[in-house]
């Protein structure tokens, strides 16, 4: 086991949750030009995200194409995220999809020294309540790592499951909302805060999350992911610093000379929530490759756009 495994060992309320912070990272995961994993770009990643001033490192997860990767693979991205952080950030990896594979992927995470999981939807099949209950709960039990719970897709929890997981499970430390349902949200965090006392933290998980951080923000969810910090860091840390601080006037002018146009274009074909975000980190100048089937990269028309929202961008946050 390398030398960081085992960073979580304090109970996962006290452990790596409590020190995410700020922006978090969700790094991409590049691929050489023989279609292989480039270990030492993705080193150069987020080495380079760390020191921007990311408050967590999400590994091989949706932005970093978790579901694309093969277990080898899988493997090499979460060690060479959690060597190129080097402590000074949580790492937690992506598990999900079939339940043997996500539970062979939390043991691989765990060995390799990741601080917690990000527990993704399960794969094709729509199961009960029950069912996602114990999904969660045959995931949790392999390992000691945390657990933040992803709502979206084929994973959408009524708010007795949270509590029940909440307070049931240990390992459970965190919710991710994927979904944008205030009304269900605002139910799950009543419920779970009257289910339980200790510490549990929810996180707006929205593609582009920024662009709703503000609706979040009325209902307590304070953190939330960050795929633009990938290719434009400054940006991400600007908005995250305005909205904390109170500046409604730049939060107005990002949102509405930014990350409206970026969301506009994502929307333009499916999948392009992680293509175009692949397709900023190279043109920010770190050769990151394409993207693995069934995405696409942008065709020329839509990297042109995305240049143009990117320069705005950019100079909306300072001369």
């Amino acid at each position: 086991m390398p030398p960081c495994a085992g960073r979580a060992s304090a109970s996962p309320q006290e452990g790596p949750l409590m020190r995410l912070d700020g922006v978090l990272f969700f790094p991409v995961t590049p691929f050489g030009q023989d279609g292989g994993l480039a270990e030492p770009v993705l080193a150069r990643h987020v080495a380079a995200g760390v020191a921007a001033g990311a408050g967590g490192v999400f590994a091989a997860c949706g932005t970093g194409e978790f579901n694309a990767l093969d277990p080898a693979e899988y493997t090499r991205v979460v060690s060479t995220a959690v060597t190129a952080t080097a402590g000074r950030v949580p790492v937690f990896a992506g598990a999900g999809g079939p339940l043997p594979t996500a539970r062979a992927l939390a043991r691989a995470a765990a060995s390799q020294g990741a601080d917690g999981l990000l527990l993704m939807p399960p794969y094709l099949v729509t199961g009960p309540t029950s069912g996602l209950i114990r999904y969660v709960r045959d995931i949790a039990s392999v390992t000691d790592l945390p657990v933040i719970v992803y709502q979206r897709g084929t994973a959408r929890f009524t708010p007795s499951a949270v509590a029940t997981l909440a307070a049931d499970v240990p390992q459970v430390i965190g919710f991710k909302d994927g979904l944008g349902d205030f009304d269900l949200l605002q139910r799950i965090i009543l419920t779970v805060r009257q289910a339980t006392s200790e510490p549990f933290t929810f996180f707006n998980g929205l593609p582009t999350a920024e662009l709703t951080v503000p609706a979040y923000r009325g209902l307590g969810v304070t953190l939330y992911s960050s795929a633009v910090f990938a290719f434009a860091p400054e940006i991400a840390l600007a908005f995250h610093k305005a909205v904390t601080g109170g500046d409604e006037v730049l939060v107005q002018r990002l949102l509405t000379g930014f990350y409206l146009p970026l969301v506009q274009l994502r929307d333009l074909a499916p999948g392009y929530a992680v293509s175009l975000v692949k397709a900023g980190v190279r043109m920010r100048g770190l050769e990151v490759g394409g993207v693995r089937a069934p995405l696409v990269d942008p065709d020329r028309e839509h990297l042109d756009k995305l240049e143009e929202i990117l320069n705005t961008g950019l100079s909306l946050t300072g001369p």
